[in-house]
């Protein structure tokens, strides 16, 4: 079994988080709706606020999305189902690699080590092996493996009773079915 040292470790939460905010930054914020007048006005309260969730990015190829404040259409909930009262941050899925590519960001109010447990149980009854480690630096942070091509790393940063987890995914294709 291969065993990820802490650098990489840090490494592939750091790709995986920053792949995902990249993917978000392209989608765009509103559904193309025209403006309501080509005038503008002087009151900016009187402007309505565009909503956090986006749909897929049209310029992304068939089968990748991401997006904002909600699951993306197609993402493989039974390989990773949001914990019981979290919210999501931002999902995307790539189907169109391999192996598929699934991230999620989400955000509770519980203890990192609850989610890390939570992620541990579903993932481990999926038939991943955790690696041996548990933090990369101070970050609670956990690998797994299923054979010998699929990973999935998990990371939580916990401030002021809300922890933020982020989870990127490389897995065969028929996992994400």
């Amino acid at each position: 079994m291969k065993v990820f040292g802490q650098h990489k470790r840090a490494t592939a939460a750091l790709a995986a988080a920053g792949t995902l905010l990249a993917l978000a930054a392209c989608t765009p914020a509103s559904t193309g709706t025209p403006a309501a007048s080509s005038t503008s006005t002087s009151s900016s309260a009187a402007s309505p606020q565009s909503s956090t969730t986006a749909p897929p990015s049209p310029s992304a190829e068939p089968g990748t999305s991401a997006t904002v404040g909600a699951l993306v259409p197609g993402f493989p909930q039974t390989l990773l189902p949001l914990m019981p009262a979290a919210k999501v941050v931002s999902s995307s899925f790539d189907k169109t690699t391999v192996p598929a590519t699934v991230a999620l960001v989400g955000s509770i109010t519980a203890p990192a080590a609850d989610v890390l447990a939570f992620y541990t149980k579903g993932l481990e009854a999926q038939g991943f092996k955790a690696v041996p480690g548990e933090t990369v630096g101070t970050l609670p942070s956990k690998d797994f493996l299923r054979g010998d091509n699929e990973t999935v790393n998990i990371s939580v940063m916990e401030t002021g009773g809300v922890s933020t987890f982020t989870i990127g995914a490389n897995v065969a294709a028929e996992s994400v079915k």
